[in-house]
């Protein structure tokens, strides 16, 4: 008989903080050998299987096969790296291969078995191969060299009996660590947890990274300005970094001089910055949507899933391409799901067409507005667009059920911002790296608009385009 799981027990859910380490120089030097081994590993399952491939032979993807023919090979082949972390290696490897072939086998045409080789693949090490002491951590190494130890830049966000895992890799030259946790789910007092009965919609957007519309007619806006401006600002530092070396860039197939490694290590640096900022702001949105969940009792969300607009064609007017992968619908699905789940939260993805174009009140097709106000011109209604697709999707059914006609639109609005780390977030609403001046092309001062008669506002006698008066004087 299957055995009853206790009610009692506490669920666990398996989350990752990602950590920067400081090393010294000898530190990183090792530390960038473990990952230059483990694509070592990589490119030669590659090698391997291009053999197997061109004597019609079977490829090795199986985890046990690869880790035979790791043992095979022997200790010492690959440095200072160990047993342990090679098998991450060959685990991520076989991994991809069956994604593959699964998504082929679903009749995804583009998906290819991994054949890339790569310089720096991440290492992982699993509980009981490595040690933490506070901020210290032992990585494991192969049998005969020095144990490494290195510091992490901020303590842990978990107790160091949950950690499960350890992965070191490197993005945009720095070197940070993944440490993954079991944490417990979230526990609530009697009459203070998330009721399943009380379902909230969450429409997703540009914007507003996270519009929700709750049961009681409270809604969330959740503004997302400053990390579209990061975006746009950062393309902007891109282009004229890229404008400024063009005379020194080097000749199609000639070699980079140690200034043009230099300037490829400060743009690497640049793109990291960046893409962290921009998951610390998607970070803060998700914790906003689930603190407030938490405080309006709402035990599901039902999220619109916008990734249907990925098979739609670009166009050249608005660009339509990068603002999608900008958006980064996945991430942010992913993010909200990931702490919903902490939270004791269940969340289902819907089918949201149509939602921001149709009326709540009387059903009605309208056209999209121009701004963020949604009116419809068969009835009465008026309302935040976006609220009104939150208010719309929480009525539908996951599995791409039909919509109740009944949709509450929240009456009563909280707004948030997110990314408030970001440059110049505190200083503007709209555009925070935006200098504090007049804009380019701005015809200065303003003046007061002549009365409705046409008579001027300048004394008699006096050309309103030349003034001479006190400097200072309007």
């Amino acid at each position: 008989m299957p055995r009853r799981r206790d009610p009692a027990a506490r669920r666990v859910v398996h989350r990752t903080a990602r950590i920067g380490l400081r090393v010294t120089p000898g530190q990183r030097r090792r530390c960038f050998g473990l990952l230059r081994s483990a694509g070592d590993v990589w490119a030669c399952v590659l090698e391997v299987n291009a053999w197997r491939r061109r004597r019609s032979g079977t490829p090795l993807a199986g985890y046990q096969e690869l880790c035979r023919e790791l043992a095979a090979s022997g200790p010492g082949t690959f440095g200072e790296l160990d047993s342990t972390g090679a098998r991450s290696v060959l685990r991520r490897f076989s991994d991809a291969w069956f994604a593959a072939a699964k998504r082929r086998k679903a009749g995804d045409e583009s998906a290819r078995s991994p054949r890339r080789r790569r310089g720096l693949v991440p290492v992982r090490w699993y509980h009981g191969t490595f040690t933490i002491d506070s901020r210290r951590v032992r990585l494991p190494s192969a049998r005969g060299t020095a144990p490494l130890w290195v510091r992490l830049a901020r303590d842990l966000p978990y107790p160091i009996e949950q950690v499960r895992s350890i992965t070191l890799l490197c993005e945009g030259g720095r070197l940070f660590l993944d440490v993954t946790a079991e944490v417990p789910v979230t526990v609530y007092p009697p009459g203070e947890e998330p009721d399943p009965g009380r379902v909230a919609g969450v429409d997703l957007g540009i914007i507003h990274p996270y519009a929700v519309a709750g049961p009681d007619g409270e809604g969330l806006l959740v503004s997302g300005r400053a990390v579209r401006a990061e975006h746009r600002m950062h393309l902007a530092d891109t282009k004229a970094r890229r404008q400024a070396t063009a005379r020194r860039a080097p000749k199609p197939g000639q070699r980079g001089s140690r200034r043009w490694r230099q300037y490829r290590r400060r743009e690497r640096a640049v793109e990291g910055r960046h893409r962290r900022r921009v998951r610390q702001a998607q970070h803060e949105a998700a914790r906003t949507v689930v603190s407030w969940a938490q405080q309006q009792r709402v035990g599901v969300l039902h999220v619109g899933d916008p990734r249907g607009v990925l098979d739609v064609a670009a166009g050249r007017r608005h660009n339509l391409r990068l603002r999608l992968r900008q958006w980064q619908i996945g991430r942010l699905i992913q993010v909200l799901t990931d702490k919903a789940t902490l939270a004791g939260i269940a969340v289902h993805l819907v089918d949201e067409r149509g939602t921001s174009s149709t009326c709540p009140a009387c059903q009605h097709r309208i056209p999209k507005p121009r701004g963020r106000t949604l009116t419809c011109p068969h009835c009465t209604f008026s309302g935040h667009r976006d609220l009104v697709a939150a208010a719309m999707i929480a009525t539908r059914t996951p599995g791409g059920g039909p919509t109740t006609p009944t949709a509450a639109v929240p009456g009563v609005v909280t707004h948030r911002r997110a990314g408030r780390h970001l440059p110049g977030a505190g200083r503007s609403r709209r555009d925070p790296r935006r200098p504090p001046r007049a804009a380019r092309g701005s015809v200065g001062p303003r003046r007061p608009a002549p009365p409705p008669g046409g008579e001027s506002l300048a004394r008699n006698g006096e050309d309103p385009q030349h003034h001479t008066g006190t400097p200072g004087e309007r």
